[in-house]
């Protein structure tokens, strides 16, 4: 498309002029290209540049000769010199200036009038000033001035410059009378060419196919596209008549000029269809297009003209297809309806440029033909033959006298010509460039099959330029995908061009593997019959015969005709045959252990099957077989060679053994049964067997297990006797290339002991005993891991990874070995390695009967269960790796469990009015009183299941000191407190707020203690005291405004009167109310008040006292007194506990020790 001109690629834009007053043009230029749709303008700084556009041509006599059906230049000229509106720009300071300026304004519109009158060109007059407070249209000179030019009142337009808001308003008066006059003037041009269309005043196809060419473009203009669509198709309708109907021009360049009108407008109509959403109707319509001018060859020597002109149609149609949007201006269908629907492959462009290659290869190939020709065209002047002044016509351009004139073409001479400009391009790389962009094409909606086979005539293009490296990349690309879909006749052509590619850049490789892979098709006899289009010849047996003849000659070192290839000692062939290489129908070898497991030592059956589909016999001279363990490989000689037996003298050490023969038969097995023998435990697998033939050619064949081989998609389905890799139809089922050899017995022991719990906090020493019995251990390594019960996976200790938090619960602190091993020498490689969920260590050298052990110190940080492996690793006397494992679960759990309460002290009564709240809150923080003790009892219970010994106990403050008191702070006892499992042990302290805080973090208790040794056999445990903390809770304190104690001597005598107080201290500023009352007790006779109100003044104390009597003999209830706070409505009554006394009938009589 990029060939055509840019005209006739792009939509016609209006075109309009402006003349004078050159300072305003930018603006206006910049506003009319900003419209929709846009307007191009031509700027002429004064009026003496009109003569730019072109005056009007005399109107043609219809006795006058056609020369041509469009002119080269209409389009162009219409779109860029012919306006269909000029502006006519002049300043008010000119048209009321003084006479002689009004003079040259008269002037210059009457030059105007007489250059646009011919060509119907409309004519706008602005009056360009530089104030908005005045009508300029409605002056006498400026109406005088309109009316001289012949302009309609609506365009005559102000034009207002310095005035943002007056210049918008001027800019757009002005672009919609230019869209008026415009869509005017192409319509009056399109009504007088229809006119003529109508009266058919003319007896000239090709001025039919002209006027309707001209009307679809006015049409075109004025965005009718419907009108344009219909004209287009009228003129492409008239074509096929010029072509039946003799000319005066030459037939060939007649012909010539037909197809290039025709493309010109097919390119019209299917643009228009196509941006038009009409994507159906432009391809059936192309159908058409491509039918009716398939069979115009024209005269033989120029047939490459057409099939290029073919050629061309399918590249433009591919582009319009690319670049049409569905969602453009919708145009009615004018065709008739069709009844066939297009192909899904028409719908695509790609396939559009595939064809579009297909017919510029024809091109290449008749211009071929024709330069090959006996007769002689002579050489052609080509520089004189230039384009002609209508489209599809070419001239010779001649100087006569100064003059250039234009001479027409003969036949012959424009034959010679156009051989001539073929010969100058070369197409192959046009033809490449179009396969590329149809296989992109046909990749981006996943069309695998046919971007494939655009690839192939792509690589035979590169191929027949001598772009070897370009063509044996895309091949190898092809072959691969032909491959795995098992196309084999379109392989053997790809592996044709592969091998003839290879050939030509010498590569001994590349062309031995391309070679036997093509010898190894599944190709017979029946395949005579198919054409082949590549170098390899047609895919028959004897054409694999042949390929398979020449590779095995290059392989022995013979030269192959004229080619450079070279096999030598210097330059060997080593070719690779793994499981996804093309090669395995080569040579496949299939490897079956008889057996699973074998015993270390103990000798086990091996079968090695080998098979190639290469039509002929192959002799291998020597068969290598290689194993994961090296001294396990072991050679087979070729018994029927006479240097089988110099193999051992060539590798020395290696096994050797001696077959009757090693000669493959195509398409049948070569069985070879051994013993293997391995003294190593572990996996034992067969990896390569790898076979000679000659002194040059060696094929390395990755081994495959006969239970998961693959047969190749090539040969799946061929009618063949299949027959088993092995003689055993059950060993050919389940045979692996691999076998197990166990480890040998164990003869270590590996002991893990554990007594006693594991408590959360403690280093748990657990200790692990290595003992010989009937095996020396050498090399040992002990491998520690800790793994959660729940599923943990077991890491290995040489992975440097990141340790996950939930390992951190549990954490290996230290291995220790026992001092009293140091009799024992320490291995040069000793490796000692912890982290927190796995360790690994040496263990010394052990004879038989010794005993290494060592401790394993664990640590808990909270509870949880663990399982804890074991594993020893260690060398014997004959060098056999040996492994015992042992595991172990282990829960650590908390030694103690600590709680805590608050008691006030005794008979003393604080008021907490956060206490008194009708629906306490439920985080409601527990509050203390300021100033005033409070108990704190700090209760543990042994929780375990061995007795512990608490040694100490403190309380460390978070908050500053100062915040609250302690007594004590710390507790050492003097002789550990034995703590038996299931027992409870207390220790009080009394806690003394010192600050009025909301929230005060009283702090976190610590309590020391350790096992009681003395209780049981606990050596593997630290004898080391351990630490357990108890956060204690927040609290929040508070001033009581009123703090009642009761107060009586510690006991009584019957019939002895004492004294039985009630205080109550008012800590406020307020003076308190309070009401009190006292209950008789038939154990007292008392005097007092009884009930009354007493007001306490504020930061004072005020004292009930009672005289009571004891009637009665042990412990009794004192007479229950009733405390109430008038201000705060809250009543205290004390417990019986604050309320007894025990009586004695008799004054007691204690004694005290000395001590």
């Amino acid at each position: 498309m990029e060939e055509y001109p840019e005209e006739l690629r792009t939509p016609p834009v209006t075109l309009a002029c402006l003349v004078g007053c050159p300072d305003v043009h930018g603006l206006i230029a910049a506003h009319l290209h900003s419209q929709q749709p846009p307007v191009n303008v031509i700027a002429l700084p004064d009026f003496s540049k009109i003569s730019v556009i072109p005056p009007k041509k005399a109107p043609r006599e219809n006795s006058d000769s056609v020369a041509g059906i469009i002119k080269r230049d209409w389009l162009s000229k219409h779109r860029t010199r012919i306006p269909s509106v000029v502006a006519a720009l002049f300043t008010y300071e000119n048209v009321s200036g003084d006479p002689a300026q009004w003079l040259q304004v008269c002037t210059d519109v009457d030059n105007l009038k007489a250059t646009v009158r011919g060509r119907n060109i409309k004519l706008v007059l602005v009056i360009v000033t530089h104030s908005a407070n005045r009508d300029y249209t409605s002056d006498d000179r400026v109406t005088a001035l309109r009316k001289r030019a012949e302009v309609d009142t609506k365009n005559l337009i102000s034009f207002v410059s310095n005035n943002q808001m007056e210049l918008q308003q001027s800019l757009g008066r002005l672009s919609t009378s230019f869209a008026d006059l415009a869509n005017a003037y192409y319509k009056d041009e399109g009504r007088r060419i229809k006119v003529r269309l109508e009266k058919r005043s003319f007896n000239s196809l090709e001025l039919n196919v002209r006027y309707c060419f001209k009307g679809a473009v006015y049409a075109e203009f004025r965005r009718d596209w419907l009108e344009a669509l219909k004209l287009y198709e009228d003129a492409y309708h008239t074509l096929p008549e010029m072509v039946e109907k003799s000319s005066e021009r030459p037939p060939t360049q007649h012909l010539v000029e037909i197809k290039t009108v025709a493309e010109y407008l097919h390119f019209k109509i299917s643009t228009l269809l196509q941006h038009g959403g009409k994507n159906a109707e432009a391809i059936l319509w192309f159908r058409k297009h491509t039918a009716n001018y398939r069979k115009l060859l024209g005269a033989p020597e120029v047939a490459f003209l057409h099939w290029e002109w073919f050629s061309r149609q399918y590249l433009a149609f591919a582009q319009v297809l690319e670049t049409s949007n569905v969602n453009g201006v919708q145009v009615s269908n004018v065709l008739p309806v069709a009844t066939e629907k297009p192909t899904e492959r028409e719908l695509y462009p790609a396939h559009y440029y595939q064809l579009a290659a297909f017919y510029l290869k024809e091109k290449s190939k008749c211009l071929e033909v024709t330069a090959s020709m006996p007769e002689d065209f002579g050489a052609a002047d080509e520089e004189s033959v230039v384009s002609s002044l209508y489209v599809g016509q070419f001239s010779r351009l001649l100087e006569r006298e100064g003059h250039e004139i234009m001479q027409s073409l003969t036949d012959e001479e424009f034959v010679r010509y156009s051989i001539a400009e073929g010969k100058r391009f070369h197409d192959s790389f046009d033809i490449i460039a179009l396969l590329n962009r149809s296989c992109e094409a046909y990749s981006s909606i996943k069309a695998e099959r046919t971007a494939t086979y655009g690839s192939v005539l792509m690589a035979r293009e590169y191929f027949s330029v001598g772009e070897l490296s370009n063509a044996k990349k895309i091949f190898d690309n092809v072959a691969s995908v032909y491959r795995l879909e098992g196309w084999i006749l379109p392989l053997w052509e790809a592996l044709g061009y592969l091998r003839e590619c290879s050939r030509n850049m010498n590569s001994v490789k590349d062309f031995m593997e391309y070679s036997l892979e093509m010898a190894a098709l599944p190709l017979g006899d029946n395949a005579s019959d198919v054409p082949s289009n590549g170098p390899a010849g047609p895919a028959t047996l004897s054409q694999r015969e042949r390929i398979h003849r020449e590779a095995f000659e290059v392989a022995c070192g013979e030269s192959l005709g004229k080619s450079e290839l070279k096999v030598n000692d210097d330059y060997p062939l080593y070719l690779d045959i793994d499981v996804a290489s093309p090669l395995r129908a080569v040579l496949l070898a299939l490897v079956a252990f008889h057996q699973p497991v074998v015993k270390p030592g103990c000798p086990s059956l091996i079968t090695i099957a080998l098979q190639s589909r290469l039509p002929a016999d192959v002799e291998i001279d020597q068969l290598e077989v290689q194993f994961n363990q090296s001294e396990c490989n072991f050679i087979i000689g070729n018994g029927q060679k006479p240097n089988a037996a110099s193999i051992s003298s060539l590798q020395p050490g290696r096994r050797v053994e001696i077959a009757h023969s090693l000669g493959l038969t195509p398409n049948k097995w070569l069985r070879l049964t051994y013993e293997i023998k391995s003294d190593h435990s572990g996996k034992l697998e067969c990896i390569y067997v790898i076979a000679r033939m000659g002194s040059y050619l060696t094929l390395c064949c990755r081994a495959e297990s006969p239970a998961s081989v693959n047969e190749s998609p090539l040969w799946k389905f061929e009618n063949l006797l299949q027959t088993t890799p092995t003689k055993d139809p059950c060993l050919a089922m389940s045979g692996q290339k691999a076998i197990q050899v166990e480890e040998p017995d164990p003869k270590v022991d590996l002991v893990l002991g554990s007594s006693g719990p594991a408590f959360v906090g403690e280093e748990f020493s657990l200790p692990v005993t290595v003992s010989s019995k009937g095996h020396a251990v050498r090399s040992g390594e002990l491998k520690i891991n800790l793994v959660d019960t729940r599923g943990g996976v077991l890491l290995s200790p040489r992975e440097e990874e990141p340790i996950s938090s939930d390992y951190l619960h549990v954490e290996l602190v230290d291995v220790i070995c026992s001092s009293s091993e140091n009799q024992y020498e320490t291995p040069p490689d000793s490796v000692q390695k912890i982290q927190p969920s796995f360790g690994m260590i040496s263990v010394p050298s052990l004879e038989i009967g010794n005993t290494w052990s060592c401790h394993l110190k664990i640590r808990w940080n909270r509870p949880k269960p663990i399982m804890l492996f074991v594993s020893l690793g260690y060398s014997s006397e004959n060098g056999q790796k040996v492994h015992v494992h042992k595991s172990l679960q282990i829960e650590g759990k908390p030694a103690v469990a600590i709680s805590h309460r608050f008691l006030l002290p005794f008979r003393n009564h604080p008021l907490l009015l956060s206490k008194i709240k009708s629906v306490p809150e439920p985080d409601q923080v527990l509050p203390l009183p300021l100033n005033e003790s409070t108990v704190l009892v700090i209760q543990v219970k042994n929780s375990s299941e061995v007795p512990l010994k608490l040694l100490s106990m403190s309380i460390d403050t978070e908050e500053n000191n100062e915040a609250c008191d302690f007594q004590p702070q710390s507790v050492d006892f003097r002789e550990p407190v034995t703590h038996m499992p299931g027992e409870d042990f207390k220790q009080i302290f009394v806690v003394v707020p010192r600050m009025n805080v909301n929230k005060l973090k009283l702090g976190i208790v610590n309590l020391r203690w350790q096992r009681d040794s003395e209780k049981g056999n606990q050596s593997q445990i630290s004898s080391s005291s351990q630490i357990t903390k108890y956060r204690l809770p927040e609290v929040t304190v508070e001033i009581p405004p009123l703090v009642i104690s009761f107060e009586s001597p510690p006991h009584a005598i019957l019939g002895i009167s004492f004294i039985y107080s009630v205080k109550i201290i008012n800590r406020t500023e307020l003076i308190q109310e309070m009401k009190f009352s006292i209950t008789d007790s038939p154990s007292f006779v008392s005097s007092g008040p009884h009930s009354d109100t007493v007001f306490v003044l504020p930061s004072s104390a005020h004292v009930l006292s009672y005289l009571l009597v004891p009637l009665g003999v042990g412990s009794l209830q004192l007479p229950p007194v009733t405390m109430t706070s008038v201000r705060y409505s809250a009543g205290f009554q004390p417990n019986m506990a604050s309320t007894s006394i025990f009586v004695y009938p008799s004054q007691p009589r204690f004694k005290l020790n000395d001590t």
